[in-house]
């Protein structure tokens, strides 16, 4: 697939909690489904159990940040001002084109102004090549528990300039 013309980076508002859960649920639904099994995409997903109004305002508690190509919310993430990244998901529609790379870039800014030293994040197998690619590097592997069941993810790390 070839990037995307124009990809918008704007603030999260109220009416793209659903749009931003269903990007969450299909991305790991979907595209992480290739590095977990049904039982860990489940216990991750756990969609019976995200109301659209607890999962509003966790995104606007974190800062969150919308991708918007042809109107559409391709993706989306956030950083504190300690350089952390909580989420950074792209629907499975808009995968490979230059929106995580975006929403990375707008992270990398807003740290900076924040005054963070770096960015990390806890990041699944399958974000591990990205996070790569734009120059993290794996501090730790980890297993949390969710719902008993055991996930792989890496504690990733890379210093701001």
């Amino acid at each position: 697939m070839r990037p995307v013309s124009e990809i918008v980076i704007r603030d999260y508002r109220d009416e793209d909690a659903a749009t931003t859960l269903a990007v969450f649920l299909d991305a790991v639904t979907i595209t992480a489904s290739a590095d977990y099994s049904a039982a860990q995409i489940a216990a991750w997903a756990r969609p019976a159990q995200r109301s659209i109004d607890g999962w509003n305002e966790a995104r606007r508690r974190r800062g969150t940040v919308v991708a918007v190509v042809d109107g559409r919310v391709a993706g989306f993430s956030d950083v504190s001002a300690s350089g952390d990244i909580d989420m950074l998901f792209v629907s499975p529609a808009f995968a490979r084109r230059g929106v995580a790379r975006a929403l990375m870039a707008e992270l990398e800014s807003r740290a900076m102004d924040a005054g963070a030293a770096g960015l990390s994040a806890d990041v699944s197998i399958t974000a591990r090549p990205f996070f790569e690619r734009v120059g993290f590097a794996v501090e730790a592997e980890q297993h949390p528990v969710i719902e008993g069941i055991e996930l792989t993810n890496f504690r990733m790390a890379r210093p701001l300039s």
